[in-house]
């Protein structure tokens, strides 16, 4: 694996081709900067939320109120990073579901 500024760094795992605002399930991570544990600890095998983490964990849970087409799946927020699940369901001029044959999951 190759490093950048001497640390590990990974290649885009997006897929140069596909068009992300099409209907699909994406999984989301996000990192805090330099992997500091801004969201929280693990305290007795249980995650404790900072101020911080908690402000992210709502921040998730509020997306669908500003976008009604976005449904979450599951989100888990860990120390430095959350997971999210974003569901994009957008309907056709005729109320119904526009998937075009393919998602982000086949």
């Amino acid at each position: 694996m190759e490093k950048f500024k001497n640390q590990y760094r990974i290649p885009s795992a997006r897929l140069q081709s596909w068009d992300y605002g099409q209907n699909g399930a994406y999984f989301v991570t996000i990192c805090t900067k330099n992997r500091a544990s801004y969201f929280g600890d693990v305290i007795d095998g249980k995650i404790q939320l900072s101020q911080t983490g908690q402000m992210a964990e709502r921040f998730c849970n509020e997306i669908p109120n500003h976008f009604p087409y976005i449904d979450l799946g599951r989100h888990v927020v860990m120390p430095n990073h959350m997971h999210i699940i974003i569901i994009i369901c957008k309907s056709d001029d005729n109320g119904r579901d526009a998937v075009n044959g393919r998602d982000a999951i086949n």
